[in-house]
This record gives structure tokens, sequence and C-alpha cells, in this order.
């Protein structure tokens, strides 16, 4: 008996030019979480999540779906939708996806503070000719919070730019030719630590890492870039040691998100913002068309899927 999958496509016709022809075995619907839903429920067992859709909207209807036994995400991600997850179901999320894109934009967002780019952006509206000196990456004491394969991404961005050390720091530390401090270690890393890279999961432990006493410790001039989830700094800390002038921020998350248009942080000098775009660039389809061909043989064949994160 063929296996019910749904895919986030407007038309099978549409699935099978990005993805190839289903393997033997499974049966797809279409599912855009946007109001409308296939009539197999029941039925579904392999889900991709479209992307960027928000949790609540994509399982609304879980409680019905009695045969579900995996969620594909599109995104690396995945917290929000650990709320919705039923007992017996895995997660997927979308590591490797995401990888190049999020490690460029990171770099952009720090070059583009550091050099001021935004700020000669809004100057051509005006045709103002306002030069200044502004910061370089090189010779610049990186740390980068959450170094796992975007973590590592970002480094090998970095390697051009001539920083003068890149410290990494995650969960648990490892030794080894790239070293990986602890996240207890951060109270003695902050000091040092003149461009910061956050890009750590957010979880309970993670939640509000990056607070006032956090941001206090970073030297004066230091750049925070935050590419994870917004969550994973304080936003009333963040406001305030930027509102100081003491330190800047590149966010492409925030919290909340969307910012609301009234916010400070949007008209705060030294804060350059972008709207959570981090893996929406060319570089995202044929690495997530790449991975659900291969989790949808995987799921085919009951072989063990990649990526499980719950």
């Amino acid at each position: 008996m063929a296996r019910r999958i749904w895919l986030p496509y407007p038309d099978l016709a549409a699935a099978e030019a990005a993805l190839g022809p289903l393997p033997d075995g499974l049966v797809a619907d279409c599912f855009l979480a946007d109001g409308t839903w296939p009539a197999s429920v029941a039925e579904v067992e392999f889900l991709v999540a479209p992307y960027m859709h928000p949790a609540p909207a994509v399982m609304a209807r879980v409680d019905e779906m009695t045969s579900l036994r995996a969620v594909q995400l599109l995104s690396a991600g995945y917290d929000n939708f650990l709320p919705f997850l039923p007992d017996g179901v895995q997660l997927c999320n979308a590591a490797g996806v995401h990888d190049a894109s999020t490690a460029e934009l990171a770099v952009a967002l720090a070059l583009a503070n550091t050099r001021h780019l935004d700020a000669y952006a809004r100057n051509m509206v005006s045709g103002t000719w306002g030069n200044d000196f502004a910061t370089s990456l090189a010779d610049r004491h990186v740390l980068i919070i959450g170094y796992g394969r975007i973590g590592a991404a970002i480094e090998r961005r970095l390697a051009g730019f001539e920083v003068a050390s890149v410290t990494r720091v995650a969960g648990h530390a490892r030794t080894g030719e790239t070293p990986v401090h602890a996240i207890a270690e951060l109270p003695s890393l902050l000091p040092a630590a003149e461009v910061v890279f956050v890009i750590t999961p957010l979880t309970a432990a993670t939640e509000g890492l990056i607070g006032e006493a956090e941001l206090a410790a970073l030297p004066d001039g230091a750049l925070l870039v935050n590419v994870s989830r917004g969550k994973v700094v304080d936003t009333d800390a963040l406001v305030a040691a930027t509102a100081s002038g003491r330190i800047r921020a590149s966010l492409d998350v925030t919290d909340p998100e969307p910012l609301p248009s009234d916010h400070p942080l949007w008209r705060t000098p030294g804060v350059l913002i972008s709207p959570h775009v981090g893996g929406q660039s060319s570089a995202f389809y044929p690495r997530m068309q790449r991975l659900v061909h291969d989790q949808l043989v995987r799921f085919a064949a009951g072989e063990p899927l990649a990526n499980v994160v719950a």
C-alpha cells in the first residue's frame, strides 16, 4: 500500500519538477498551509512543512493526523515546532541547507555595520558625501557562539579577512584540530571579543543567553551579530547597550518578530536590521531540493531519516 506524503508545492507537477519523480511506494498531496487542507489528513505519514510558515498554521490539524510519522522542516531552527509535535513523531530540520546563505549574510551584516554601509546608503537619498573613518574586520578578535555547521561556515568565510583570531563556543567543549570552548566559559571570553556572531539554537538553556551582564562584558566598540533567534539576546538589554553608543549590533532576528515599526532598535545609531532573511537566497533552493529528495528516498525505503532533532 502506498504511503502518503505532503509536499509544499502548488501542484504535483511543480513538486516533481523540483524534486524529481517520487520514489516508488509514495503518493503525494500538496500543502501550502494557506488555510486549505488536503483530504488525506488522517493518512499523511510524512509532512514537509512550507518554508517560513508559522508552526500553528502548519500543525493546526495535527490531532487529526493519526498516521503521521515525521515532519520535515525547511529551516535550521525548530524550536517553534516542538510544542506541536505529537509523541512518536520525528522532527527533522534542514541542517546544511542554510549554511552558505546564513553565513554569507552574517559576514555581510558585520561588514555593512563596521564599514558604515547602511549610513552611506541612507546618504544617497540626499546626495550627501558623508566621509568618515570606519572599522575593519582585519585584526579584530572574533567570537562565534554556537559553533555548529553554520558557525563553521562563518569561520570559513572570515578566512580572507585577516581577523586576528577566532574563538569558538558551543554547548560543550571539544578538543582537537578545531578546539571549541564550553558555553560556561563565555564570561571569561567576552571581554576580548570585538566581533561576536551568535548562531546558537534557541533552547531553554540559550534563551536570554546574551543579557545585560554579557553585553557589559564586551569591550567598547564591539559588534554583536545575531543570526540565530531573537530570544537568545535580551532585547531590553540590547536596546540599552546600543543606545549608549558603546557597542553596535547587526540583527537578522529580533524579539519580538516581526519587530514593531515603533521599536527603538529601528532608529538606534549603530544598529543594522535585516528581516530574518538568513536562509532566503538563491543558495536555498538547490540545497533544499536535494535534502527533501534524499529524505523521501530514505522514508520510502524504511531507512533512518537524516537531521532528526526530536
